[in-house]
């Protein structure tokens, strides 16, 4: 019969992390409520398992020994494995992980959660907000909102509203129809200034080169711009609508020009087993009504 092999301590493989990540006893004590002697004591712990040192230390630094690189890398892995693995089997006890765009996020959804908690009090939403202009789906995220340039068919995607650009300025802007847009700043939402192109090309005629310009790299910043009467921002209806309402924001003129372009929340194939899944893409469906 083989010989039981004794593994080593989990607490000793996180203490050995924490010192790794923090550079320092003291802050590893102080992450894992513990006293610093505690962690030294696991640390020598997980040293007498292996037969050799995890760390060189002397008076003023602290660095792994080649040994404890190579336990800190297993130790790792190990502690990824069992966290994919609780979330696999009771995935109730984390909430839904949502990444979009923080622009999104705080033009869309925020105004929206409060209705989400009052219907779903029991579920909890964690929303990841990226500033890039494509979100690109996270390993440990159960679903993401994205643009599409075109509508799609996808099975694990909702549409929740198409794009239709408007023109948006501050209610006390000087700005009676179109002509008049030549005495104003353009703000952009990003860099490449393609909203105001396209507009301009249906609605005007006129090119960019006409007019001044202020680039952002965010709705956000555009619309807050505008608010703030700096000039007049393209963005999507969908996204100025609060501030619409509210009177911060006011289309000038032009009706909403639609670009086939539409915001979808897409599920990552892990989020079947989360239960509540299925409860949140209801609520979600009901958003594009």
């Amino acid at each position: 019969m083989d010989k039981i092999r004794h593994v080593p301590s989990l607490q000793g493989l996180q203490a050995l992390v924490e010192v790794a990540d923090s550079g320092s006893f003291t802050q590893a004590a102080q992450t894992l409520c513990l006293t610093q002697s505690a962690v030294s004591r696991k640390v020598q712990q997980l040293e007498s398992h292996f037969g050799v040192a995890m760390f060189v230390r002397s008076s003023r630094s602290l660095r792994l020994t080649p040994e404890g690189e190579q336990v800190l890398a297993s130790a790792r892995i190990i502690f990824e494995q069992l966290k994919t693995l609780e979330d696999r089997i009771a995935p109730q006890k984390r909430p839904f992980r949502i990444r979009m765009h923080v622009s999104l996020a705080v033009r869309w959804l925020l105004p929206k959660l409060s209705d989400f908690y009052r219907h779903h009090p029991e579920v909890s939403l964690a929303i990841e907000t990226v500033a890039t202009e494509v979100v690109e789906p996270a390993s440990d995220s159960d679903a993401y909102i994205l643009y599409l340039p075109e509508p799609s068919a996808a099975p694990d995607c909702l549409t929740l509203f198409e794009e239709a650009l408007v023109p948006v300025c501050a209610p006390g802007l000087a700005l009676a129809s179109q002509e008049d847009l030549a005495d104003f700043a353009l703000l952009h939402r990003s860099s490449d200034k393609n909203d105001w192109r396209y507009w301009l090309a249906t609605n005007d005629g006129r090119s960019l080169d006409e007019f001044r310009h202020i680039p952002f790299n965010l709705d956000e910043l555009a619309l807050d711009a505008a608010a703030r009467g700096l000039g007049v921002a393209m963005t999507d209806m969908t996204l100025a609508g609060e501030s619409i309402e509210r009177g911060v924001l006011h289309i000038p003129f032009g009706e909403p020009l639609k670009t086939r372009g539409i915001y979808s929340l897409c599920l990552q194939p892990s989020a079947a087993s989360h239960p509540a899944c299925g409860l949140v893409m209801q609520w979600f469906a009901g958003q594009t009504r």
